[in-house]
């Protein structure tokens, strides 16, 4: 049987696996090229699934299922760049890092996290959120104080709350004084997870 006869029994590729290949060709030679300033990818998780945005400068983005995927586009598009294309590539080394994170096998995270989303107060309580080690928790309080601002525990709740990378940078770890959970952006169930996950409370 020649090539060509071959050619002509050989199944024809699925449509679906066939324009994934492109897109993902094309997320390559832009990434290639420098015309790719955010990659997006999604990670299964205890959680439900998860969004991230990866940019030269790091993890920008983690979204929980329960925010819009285009409401996170937008915010992406307009306050860090509008070429954004779905990388697996890209992507791969904090995919890893967070697979390890919810298999028990990691308790830090070592690559680089863009900050730009965050305002200038955010990112102080977030810079002394990410002191809180691994299976330890504080309080709103301790970090406001911890912060120079040691009255503006509700303020620092509302900046946890606005936390665009949550698990990576952990304000799952801070509590209520008394050691009651107080709120959480993904929801208190997920808070629960995370902190169980680490060991710091048990179910």
């Amino acid at each position: 049987m020649n090539p060509n006869e071959l050619k002509r029994l050989a199944p024809a590729p699925r449509a679906a696996a066939s324009s994934k290949l492109a897109a993902a060709g094309l997320s390559d030679a832009a990434a290639r090229g420098g015309l790719l300033d955010v990659a997006l990818a999604t990670v299964g998780s205890p959680l439900g699934d998860l969004l991230i945005a990866v940019t030269p400068r790091g993890l920008a983005r983690l979204a929980f299922d329960l925010e819009s995927r285009d409401d996170v586009l937008g915010e992406l598009a307009d306050r860090l760049s509008p070429r954004i294309l779905e990388s697996a590539a890209v992507t791969a080394d904090w995919r890893r890092e967070l697979e390890e994170y919810f298999d028990g096998q990691r308790i830090r995270f070592g690559l680089r996290v863009d900050r730009r989303l965050l305002s200038p107060f955010v990112r102080r309580v977030m810079d002394e959120t990410a002191r809180v080690p691994f299976g330890r928790t504080t309080t709103y309080g301790a970090v406001a104080g911890r912060i120079g601002h040691p009255r503006a525990a509700r303020a620092v709740g509302t900046a946890l709350g606005s936390n665009p990378i949550p698990v990576v940078l952990p304000c799952h770890r801070v509590l209520r004084a008394g050691g009651s959970l107080g709120g959480y952006a993904g929801g208190l169930d997920r808070k629960t997870i995370l902190l169980s996950l680490e060991g710091a409370l048990t179910l």
